[in-house]
């Protein structure tokens, strides 16, 4: 006889969603706030790196990471959604998660820069990225629905009831976020992503409080 199937079971959990949702935001800000004193354009990311690669280094690490710490973030966000707007949920998610992949296939590429800048020279890798600056790839055609995403997923927190209007309006705030190869700080790019600490992380938070603390089998 079939065993009834787990109803209570849902990905990727209240503990590495909410953590996800507190995590993310806070990574992809500290990434942001140490390039803050660099002109954004890539000539001048790559001279910052010649001259500070640890910092440059770490900026870079931080937001990527920020991109892979926060799917699980915007899945639970996504669940909380499709209780009540399903179609907003899915569609909203879906595009959000595909923005967050592109913007890691661009980490990679600055990555690759980065490294033109140590195995070659700073000139080199200037115009390097300058000569095959629009080179096609596939991810630039999804653009507009990744940042498209964020709207979506603002407008159906909204609707669901998850998110007041302020905290709406800071998450879709989202879809101003420069997207590209070698895009440092501009000056707005701190207050979009301090907007979504403040949609994100008293979520996470309270994901986290909604239920017992972890086993100590769970925690080992």
């Amino acid at each position: 006889m079939q065993e009834p199937m787990n109803n209570t079971f849902w990905f990727p959990g209240r503990w590495i969603g909410g953590l996800s949702l507190i995590i993310g935001p806070l990574l992809l800000l500290a990434g942001t706030l140490l390039r803050i004193q660099f002109h954004f354009f890539y000539d001048a990311q790559l001279a910052a790196y010649a001259k500070f690669p640890t910092l440059i280094t770490a900026s870079y690490s931080c937001f990527v990471l920020g991109c892979l710490f926060l799917w699980p973030g915007i899945i639970t966000l996504v669940r909380f959604i499709g209780m009540k707007h399903p179609a907003l949920a899915i569609w909203g998610g879906m595009f959000t998660i595909l923005g967050l992949i592109g913007r890691v296939f661009h980490g990679g590429i600055d990555h690759m820069a980065f490294q033109l800048v140590n195995v070659q020279s700073l000139e080199l890798a200037t115009k390097a990225v300058s000569d095959s600056y629009h080179a096609f790839h596939i991810v630039r055609y999804f653009n507009g629905m990744m940042m498209l995403g964020w709207v979506l997923l603002a407008i159906g927190a909204y609707r669901s009831g998850i998110f007041g209007i302020i905290r709406s309006v800071a998450l879709a705030s989202m879809f101003f976020l420069p997207l590209g190869t070698l895009k440092g700080t501009r000056f707005e790019s701190p207050f979009l992503i301090l907007g979504l600490c403040i949609a994100l992380i008293p979520l996470g938070i309270k994901v986290l409080r909604d239920g017992p603390p972890p086993s100590r089998k769970a925690i080992i």
